[in-house]
C-alpha cells in the first residue's frame, strides 16, 4: 500500500512540476474557467495552454465540462488550493531563512 501511495504521490507531484501547469492551478483556485478565459488571463498561446490543461486532466487534477461551444475547467478536488497555498508558505519560509542567512554574513 505504501509503494502506491508514493508513485501516486510522484505521479500527482511531477504532473504540477511546470510553472504554467501552477499558474492555471492558481486561476482556477478563484473558480471554474474557459481555456479562452486562461489564456487571456495567462497572456498565453492556446496551444500551451491546451496541452497543459491535457497533461492536468490525464492525471485527474482537473475536470472539463462542455458547456454550449465552451469547456469550463475547474478543479477535481479544491484541496489543491490548500496544497498551493502551503507550498507558497514554504517559500516564503525558505526566503525567511535565505534572508537571515545573508544578514548574518554582514
Amino acid at each position: 500500500m505504501n509503494t502506491q501511495l508514493q508513485a501516486f504521490k510522484a505521479e500527482f507531484f511531477k504532473a504540477l512540476a511546470h510553472p504554467l501547469r501552477i499558474r492555471i492551478l492558481e486561476l482556477l483556485c478563484e473558480g471554474e474557467r474557459s481555456v479562452t478565459e486562461i489564456q487571456t488571463l495567462l497572456e498565453s498561446e492556446g496551444s500551451a495552454v491546451s496541452q497543459q490543461l491535457s497533461i492536468l486532466r490525464a492525471k485527474n487534477i482537473v475536470v472539463g465540462v462542455k458547456q454550449g461551444k465552451q469547456v469550463m475547467y475547474s478543479l477535481v478536488d479544491p484541496m489543491v488550493a490548500d496544497l498551493l497555498a502551503i507550498t507558497k508558505d514554504i517559500f516564503n519560509n525558505h526566503l525567511i531563512h535565505i534572508i537571515s542567512i545573508y544578514e548574518d554574513q554582514d
